[in-house]
């Protein structure tokens, strides 16, 4: 079912040359950007577009297994290392900031810098987008296994936790540019 599924998906008008579909025996993962800085109004009609030839298909959504990993990495601003990571890790540019994996399968990798009047305390910290059904249980969920709840935002958007060492998490509810455009 995923292989004619896919092959119908592959068929729906609009789907951009970053668009990554993975078929496995029994799913069909459809990512339709890597530029995650804003869910758009055509990202949003795209998806809904896939949603409807998938169903036809017999394809059920599963929400909850849908994410997106980037890691961040902190650094004082004359101490990033970018061509470094991108080298090592095989990933090319997207924006002068980051190192993507041109596969679309791994993690985004970006740099950022730190004030320099702030001191490093810690060098990494992960990013995780989630379905907004699933945001709020998975802070539960790590709060519950032993995180601390450092910050969260108005609106239940975004939350950042940390574990017993320090090193945080940003989990944010996705879609953060589609205010208003409705639910599928």
């Amino acid at each position: 079912m995923a292989a004619s599924t896919s092959a119908a998906v592959a068929a729906v008008p609009g789907l951009g040359p970053r668009t990554v579909l993975t078929a496995a025996s029994d799913r069909l993962t459809v990512k339709l950007t890597r530029e995650m800085w804003d869910t758009e109004a055509e990202h949003v009609a795209l998806a809904r577009a896939i949603s409807e030839v998938a169903r036809a298909h017999g394809a059920r959504a599963d929400r909850s297994a849908v994410q997106e990993v980037q890691v961040a990495i902190s650094a004082q601003p004359d101490q990033i290392d970018l061509p470094f990571w991108r080298a090592a890790l095989g990933y090319g540019p997207l924006s002068d900031d980051n190192a993507l994996d041109p596969l679309g399968l791994g993690s985004t990798v970006w740099m950022q810098e730190l004030d320099p009047a702030k001191p490093l305390r810690h060098a990494m910290h992960i990013d995780v987008s989630v379905s907004k059904d699933e945001a709020e249980g998975r802070v539960a969920a790590a709060v519950a296994a032993g995180g601390t709840l450092v910050h969260d935002s108005p609106g239940n958007a975004s939350w950042i936790l940390a574990d017993r060492s320090g090193n945080k998490v940003c989990i944010t509810a996705w879609p953060d540019g589609g205010a208003g455009l409705g639910e599928d």
